[in-house]
């Protein structure tokens, strides 16, 4: 084979694992959004979804903050 087609061939093959990695993050991203909807529905029904996915994502806001926040220094105790 020569060289221009093997670099196409190599250029195809890290195009294909890319998009593979995109079609993946996009699954899980989808799975996400509609398992988080799923609760907010099966939690406050259809009537307050509007509502109970603002309360929700709060929540989640919330968690995230918590968790990722670096910790205070505490003072030495006396």
């Amino acid at each position: 084979m020569s060289l221009p087609s093997l670099l196409i061939a190599h250029i195809a093959r890290a195009s294909l694992y890319c998009m593979a990695l995109l079609r993946g993050l996009f699954w899980f991203a989808l799975f996400i959004v509609l398992a988080f909807c799923f609760v907010v529905l099966f939690e406050y029904g259809p009537h307050n979804f509007v509502t109970g996915f603002h309360k929700e994502v709060a929540h989640v806001k919330s968690f995230v903050v918590k968790h990722v926040e670096r910790p205070q220094k505490r003072e030495k105790e006396r």
